[in-house]
C-alpha cells in the first residue's frame, strides 16, 4: 500500500495517519517514505511485518522519465500485480496499482485509467518494464500507438 503526497504537505511525523487514511495498517506495519523530487511529491508506503520489500511502483516512479512521449505510460504487470503511472511531460498523473491476476485484467486497469485521464491510446506510447508474450503485445499494438519494453 502507499500513497503520493505533494512535498508542501508532507510532514514526516504524520506519515503512518497520511497512509491510514487511504488504507488499513496493520499495528506492526512499519511505514516508509521516499521523496520524489521530480515530481514534487512523497511516496508513502507500509512495509508489512516481516518484509522489506518496496511497492513494484518504486521502479516505475523511478524509471518514468525514461518514456520519451509526452504522454508516458509505464507498467510493470507481475505476479498478480499491475504497477502503472501515467505522466503527461513532467506532470505526474497517476501512481497507483492493481491486482490483475491476467493480461486482460492488466488491460482493463491500464485503459480504465486512460479514460479516466482522458488520454487517447491510438497517439500513446505504452512502455513496460519487463518483456511482453507476442501475444502480449500484439493485443496492444491494437489499441496504442506503439508498446515499448524499457
Amino acid at each position: 500500500m502507499f500513497t503520493l503526497v505533494p512535498v508542501n504537505f508532507f510532514d514526516p511525523g504524520s506519515a503512518r495517519q497520511a497512509l491510514q487514511e487511504v488504507a488499513p495498517l496493520a499495528e506492526t506495519d512499519s511505514v516508509a517514505f521516499k521523496q520524489l523530487p521530480r515530481y514534487g511529491a512523497v511516496l508513502i508506503y507500509n512495509i508489512p511485518s516481516g518484509t522489506d520489500v518496496p511497492p513494484g511502483i518504486f521502479d516505475i516512479l523511478d524509471r518514468l522519465h525514461e518514456c520519451t512521449e509526452y504522454n508516458k505510460v509505464l507498467c510493470s504487470w507481475k505476479g498478480g500485480i499491475l504497477s502503472l503511472a501515467i505522466a503527461q511531460g513532467k506532470s505526474l498523473l497517476l501512481a497507483n496499482e492493481y491486482p490483475a491476476p491476467d493480461f486482460t485484467t492488466a488491460q482493463y486497469y491500464i485503459f480504465f485509467a486512460m479514460k479516466s485521464l482522458q488520454l487517447n491510446p491510438e497517439v500513446t506510447t505504452i512502455s513496460f518494464l519487463h518483456g511482453l508474450t507476442e501475444e502480449e503485445r500484439m493485443a496492444l499494438y491494437r489499441y496504442f500507438k506503439a508498446v515499448e519494453t524499457l
